[in-house]
C-alpha cells in the first residue's frame, strides 16, 4: 500500500470517528487468517498472463466493508474513492488502483460459486467462542426482504425460480427473504438462510437456532414455531 501525503495527514493525532472505531475493533475480531485460508486455494493466482488480480487481503477487506455498510457494488466501488478510512482498512493507498464495481461483483461470485460465504460465518462465530464471545441461552429470530425488480431475468431471459412476490402491510415486494437467529445478549449472527420471498416465516425457525437455547423471540411472523414438528 503506497501512502500518499494525504493519507499521512489522516494518521496525525485527532479524536477517532465511529466508523474508525468500529472498523479497528473489526481488525481485532476479524480471523483473518483463517478466511484468508479457507478462500485462497480458489482465488486467481498472480504472476499469470494477462491482468494481475488484487490482493486477496484486498478483496475480502471491501467484500466485508460492502456487508456492512450495506453498500451496492457501484456504491462501494465510489466509497472507495471518496473515503480515506474505508481505503485504508482495505489496504488501499492513495496511489493504488481501487477496484472497480464489476471486480467487487466478481468475487462475491467466487464466494457464492464455491458456497465459501456459510463457512466465513462458522469459522467467524467459531473464533468469537474461543475468544469468549459464546452464543447465550437466547436467540432471537427475524428476517429481512430483499427486494428486486419484477422484471428480474437470470442467464436464461426467464424470470428467477427462486424470487417470489409478498406482501407486507399495503405494499407488494418482489424478491428474496434472509431469515436470521441473532444471540439474544451480543447481538451476534449465528445463522442466516435465504429464501424466496413469500416463504413463511415460521417455516425456516428450526434453521435459525444453535440448539442450546432456552428462549426463542420472535414477531407474530413466528406465531406457532413451538408446535411445528422440526421443532
Amino acid at each position: 500500500m503506497q501512502l500518499t501525503f494525504g493519507d499521512a495527514e489522516g494518521l496525525g493525532k485527532r479524536k477517532q470517528t465511529r466508523r474508525e472505531i468500529f472498523l479497528a475493533e473489526m481488525e481485532q475480531l476479524v480471523p483473518w487468517r483463517h478466511l484468508l485460508g479457507l478462500i485462497a486455494p480458489h482465488y486467481p493466482v498472480s504472476g499469470r498472463p494477462g491482468r494481475q488480480p488484487y490482493a486477496l487481503a484486498t478483496m475480502l477487506r471491501i467484500h466485508l466493508l460492502q456487508q456492512w455498510y450495506a453498500l451496492s457494488d457501484p456504491a462501494m466501488e465510489e466509497a472507495l474513492h471518496e473515503i480515506r478510512t474505508l481505503r485504508r482498512f482495505a489496504r488501499l493507498g492513495g496511489l493504488d488502483n481501487v477496484p472497480d464495481e464489476t471486480t467487487i461483483l466478481n468475487f462475491r461470485r467466487l464466494l457464492e460459486t464455491h458456497g465459501l460465504a456459510a463457512r466465513m460465518l462458522e469459522a467467524v462465530n467459531a473464533d468469537l467462542v474461543r475468544k469468549g464471545q459464546s452464543l447465550r441461552s437466547g436467540t432471537i429470530v427475524d428476517a429481512t426482504l430483499i427486494a428486486a425488480p419484477s422484471s428480474t431475468k437470470n442467464t436464461d431471459r426467464a424470470r428467477d425460480p427462486e424470487m417470489h412476490q409478498t406482501k407486507k402491510g399495503n405494499q407488494w415486494y418482489f424478491g428474496m427473504k434472509a431469515p436470521i437467529g441473532v444471540d439474544e445478549f451480543s447481538g451476534l449472527v449465528h445463522h442466516v438462510r435465504c429464501t424466496a420471498a413469500n416463504v413463511a416465516d415460521v417455516t425456516v425457525t428450526h434453521a435459525l437456532l444453535h440448539g442450546k437455547e432456552d428462549s426463542v423471540f420472535g414477531d407474530s411472523g413466528y406465531t406457532g414455531a413451538d408446535k411445528r414438528e422440526e421443532l
